[in-house]
């Protein structure tokens, strides 16, 4: 059973042709981009037959089951959501792969022991307000509705206030959310973001383990002055400090195997070249593999802002945007995956995730596990992110197969 290269094809030629803008795809959860995008991935479950409910905040859960069966579903997909100027393949992947996985299934009437679920999990990047995952952290039950208004948008709006406003309405008596009980488990394909498959020249990656991750926002503030007659002994610098802080940061992974740590967001007010700073907001990000060493070191990142901006007589603030914690994928699904490999005598290793997915959100709640596809070079969240054609195929014929050995 096999699946259609070139069906695949003119999904992913279509799909990533909706863009807001004309380098890379640009794609945001709730606009109308998303919107197309929706429309064309659902046409394409009703063909099958499959059932779609949407949720409160978008989230798809299409559930394929021509036996009618009453177990719970197996599920499979990913999220169809870029960032700004990101690639073609971030996500979407594991969407279409999963899509296609259903009508090869349907179109060879095979029998299943078990309902399959396509799903498409809104918010999964945070480019509309700054927290990643939304759609799987709601379906997950690890936020609710009240906590989407304390999250707002670069215009100030609050994450409640604008899903809302695109036409989403909340009911979350009537959503359906993720649990033991309807969910047997899930196999997410991704393409890896990072180097690793691709210069060790490994068709795919099953996954053991994915990062945990804390995004703090650092508000760093001093005293506005004139840049020419405040002398430098009297300043209250948050520029200054802030880019302490910083250089401190990057320092402190370096006692630690495998964690990174990140700043790549950074504002300062008033932002004129002739005026001391009188404040500076930057986020930071801290991921590992390992939760204890994770926590240990997001303690030493606030004790080291802490000593700085104590030194330099600066007033700090520091809060938690938000947080998901290390996921140990599960063994007999990551067994399973293997077996199939070995079966298709397909090139790959074990390996961790650096970068958080939505099947994270899920780990502690039902039994996941994850494929990856070498990108080319490493590149990823930007227009340059290239994966070879062939070797979506080879994991979403890999995806198919192991749905398969489980259900079918």
């Amino acid at each position: 059973m096999i699946i259609n290269k070139k069906r695949m094809k003119k999904d992913f030629d279509y799909i990533t042709s909706i863009s807001a803008t004309e380098t890379g795809c640009t794609r945001l959860s709730y606009s109308d981009e998303d919107r197309q995008v929706r429309d064309y991935i659902e046409a394409g479950l009703e063909e099958i037959g499959a059932e779609i409910l949407i949720d409160s905040v978008g989230n798809i859960r299409a559930k394929y089951n021509p036996m009618g069966s009453k177990e719970s579903s197996f599920l499979i997909g990913s999220h169809i959501d870029t960032v700004p100027y990101g690639g073609r393949y971030d996500g979407l992947t594991g969407v279409l792969a999963s899509l296609e996985a259903l009508r090869t299934i349907h179109e060879n009437e095979i029998s299943l022991r078990h309902p399959l679920e396509l799903l498409i999990f809104a918010e999964e990047e945070g480019s509309n307000f700054g927290v990643t995952m939304i759609g799987s952290k709601y379906m997950a039950k690890k936020i609710g509705l009240e906590d989407l208004k304390e999250l707002s948008n670069k215009d100030g709006v609050s994450a409640y206030d604008y899903i809302q406003s695109r036409g989403y309405n909340f009911k979350p008596e009537e959503d359906y959310y993720i649990s033991a009980q309807n969910a047997r488990g899930m196999i997410e394909l991704h393409v890896e973001q990072g180097q690793i498959l691709d210069e060790e020249a490994i068709d795919i990656g099953i996954i053991e383990a994915i990062a945990g991750m804390y995004t703090y926002q650092v508000i760093v503030e001093g005293s506005s002055n004139h840049a020419g007659t405040t002398p430098m002994i009297y300043r209250r610098d948050p520029l200054l400090g802030a880019s302490e802080m910083i250089v401190r940061l990057n320092k402190l992974v370096e006692g630690y195997e495998s964690a990174v740590i990140t700043v790549g967001k950074i504002e300062v007010s008033p932002n004129a070249s002739n005026v001391i700073a009188s404040k500076v907001v930057f986020n930071i990000d801290i991921r590992d593999v390992v939760q204890e060493k994770m926590v240990r070191l997001a303690e030493e990142a606030k004790e080291v802002c802490n000593q700085i901006a104590s030194d330099k007589k600066l007033d700090l603030d520091i809060k938690l945007l938000g947080s998901s914690e290390v996921a140990i994928l599960d063994r007999e699904l990551i067994d399973l995956i293997e077996r199939v490999a070995k079966k298709t005598k397909l090139n790959y290793m074990r390996m961790n995730s650096g970068a958080v997915h939505d099947n994270a959100m899920l780990a502690d709640i039902i039994p996941t596990a994850m494929i990856f596809l070498p990108s080319i070079g490493g590149i990823s969240h930007s227009p340059y992110e290239d994966t070879d054609f062939d070797d979506i195929v080879t994991g979403s014929q890999l995806l198919l197969d192991s749905v398969i050995e489980y259900v079918g």
